[in-house]
């Protein structure tokens, strides 16, 4: 791929961060009812994220948003416990390594925020998602872990930072 920066959201990007998010969901038939989707914040990812110990992310290329990630707390757990969240890339950045590149820029912040352990949750079909989780040392977990809201996402991982 062309030249690609991976950088912190701006409170201009909040528009192409919901599309791109929701534009997966469509992709991917993400079940839309407890799912990241309808996040109150989805719309406002820059407020949300612009806060103690929180960053989001932006993949760009060529002036357009193809990627997003996120650090914050995990809600309802131990301080020492973040939760990668809403983390999605536009088909055409799939399978070129940025993802990787992505994961180790959120991880690197959530460790630099003092967080001691990652926690995530996924869909049992997006494999390509797991692998990537698992490749950068996330393991399943047998339950959920803090108060996300996403009771449609069955598949927890935790990594130790």
């Amino acid at each position: 791929m062309e030249k690609y920066s991976i950088r912190k959201i701006n409170k201009e990007d909040n528009k192409e961060v919901a599309q791109l998010i929701r534009a997966v969901f469509d992709e991917m038939a993400i079940p839309k009812v407890g799912t990241a989707y309808e996040d109150p914040c989805l719309d406002f990812m820059y407020e949300e994220y612009n806060k103690p110990r929180s960053a989001y992310y932006i993949v760009e290329h060529n002036g357009t948003v193809v990627g997003c990630a996120g650090i914050a707390q995990l809600e309802n757990e131990a301080n020492i416990v973040c939760e990668l969240q809403k983390m999605y890339f536009s088909p055409q950045i799939r399978g070129l390594g940025i993802g990787s590149e992505m994961m180790s820029v959120c991880m690197q912040t959530a460790i630099a925020l003092g967080y001691q352990s990652c926690y995530l949750e996924t869909m049992p079909f997006m494999l390509d998602a797991q692998k990537l989780y698992k490749k950068s040392g996330f393991e399943n977990i047998s339950a959920p872990m803090g108060s996300t809201g996403h009771v449609s996402c069955p598949v927890w991982m935790l990594k130790t930072l």
